[in-house]
Formats: C-alpha cells, sequence, structure tokens
C-alpha cells in the first residue's frame, strides 16, 4: 500500500470538509424552504417562466432586490461545496460548471416539488431559475480561482514530488 503525501492528506480533508458543509446546508435549506407556513390565504403556483420576477420587479426597487437576492443566495453555496465534496482540482472548468449547475437545478427542483405537500408553501418555476443561477454564478465567482491557488499550492518548490519525466534515449532500427 501506497501512503499519501501532505498533498493527497490535505485533498482528503478539502473533500470532507466539502461533503459536511455540503450536508449541513442542504439541511439547513431543507428547514427553511420545507416548514409548514399559517397563512390566511397563499397566491396560486407559478408555472410561467419570469412571470413572477416581473411581479418582484414590479414591487420597486429594494423589495425586488431582496426577493431576486434571496432566490440567488437560496442555494448558492453549493456552487462551491459541490465541487469541494468531488476533490478533483485537473478537471475541464466547463465541464465542472455544467455538472454543479445541472446538479443545483435538480436540488432546486426537488425542493419545489417537496413543497407542493407542505402547507402554506407554493410552487414557483422562477425560483428554480433563480437558485441554478445562484449555483452557477457562486462556481464562477469562486470555484476556478480556488482550484488554480490549490493547483500552485500543490507544485511549490520544497514539496517532494514525482521529478524531471526520465528522457529515454533513441535505438536505432535493425538493418
Amino acid at each position: 500500500m501506497q501512503r499519501q503525501g501532505s498533498g493527497g492528506q490535505a485533498a482528503v480533508v478539502v473533500r470532507v470538509t466539502g461533503f459536511v458543509l455540503l450536508l449541513a446546508h442542504l439541511l439547513l435549506v431543507a428547514w427553511v424552504s420545507l416548514r409548514p407556513r399559517d397563512v390566511a390565504w397563499v397566491t396560486p403556483p407559478n408555472t410561467i417562466p419570469l412571470h413572477g420576477l416581473r411581479a418582484d420587479l414590479a414591487l420597486g426597487g429594494a423589495a425586488a432586490a431582496r426577493l431576486i437576492g434571496e432566490g440567488l443566495l437560496l442555494l448558492a453555496p453549493l456552487g462551491v461545496l459541490l465541487p469541494m465534496a468531488d476533490g478533483r482540482l485537473h478537471v475541464s472548468g466547463w465541464a465542472s460548471l455544467a455538472r454543479t449547475t445541472a446538479a443545483g437545478a435538480l436540488v432546486s427542483l426537488a425542493v419545489e416539488l417537496f413543497q407542493t405537500a407542505v402547507p402554506g408553501q407554493v410552487v414557483d418555476v422562477d425560483s428554480v431559475l433563480l437558485n441554478t443561477a445562484g449555483v452557477a454564478l457562486a462556481h464562477l465567482l469562486v470555484v476556478p480561482a480556488a482550484r488554480t491557488r490549490l493547483r500552485r499550492r500543490g507544485s511549490r518548490p520544497g514539496r517532494a514530488s514525482q521529478g524531471a519525466t526520465p528522457k529515454i534515449s533513441r535505438v536505432p532500427i535493425a538493418p
């Protein structure tokens, strides 16, 4: 069995930390989003994309910014925590963004579907769009820079490295 160096141990710590924080965040989202509300009346579900956003913008600047910000920020940490739990440093940036955004959209859709069974909660397709956009924005703002930093940290001089690539001498072909 081969022992891992300090870089391997750091990667395991990052993955475990990411996984624990991911679970904690998902529990928090479930607690915030799936609690029953005691309300006298409930608005009808919004199944028309961008219809709710137009209504939010009609409320005025401060109220619209608060409502749209809440939608963007609810699942935004998934944009960082999902790649962190995955733990890959050498991966295509576009593939990572696509995977993370798709996972964020699925989590948001699951939350919206679970809300159909909760009294006082209403399904809103714009929430799925805002939550997914928040995941993508958080990923774009944090993950590429963090991966670059971790790759550089792993290749610092003084750390155990594999050394230079060996050169193979050319052997002539027999006549």
